[in-house]
């Protein structure tokens, strides 16, 4: 499953790189992207593990940069 996403407040590419490697790293992630110069994430789970991806997603993003909002795009 592939969605994409906005990273609303993503002002730092070293953080968005922080990101992609850590959230590349989760069990459950096929590939992830964060383009820092369109603050976009593209997310690719297996089936049925966005949600829980996501989450875990979630928590290393406001760990990286606690004011970056996710949003679908």
């Amino acid at each position: 499953m592939k969605r994409a996403f906005r990273l609303v407040g993503l002002d730092c590419a070293n953080c968005a790189a922080k990101m992609e490697h850590a959230i590349s790293k989760l069990d459950g992630v096929e590939d992830v992207s964060i383009s820092f110069m369109t603050t976009k994430m593209t997310l690719t789970t297996g089936d049925g593990a966005m949600d829980a991806v996501l989450a875990e997603a979630e928590k290393i993003i406001k760990r990286v940069d606690p004011d970056v909002v996710i949003k679908r795009a």
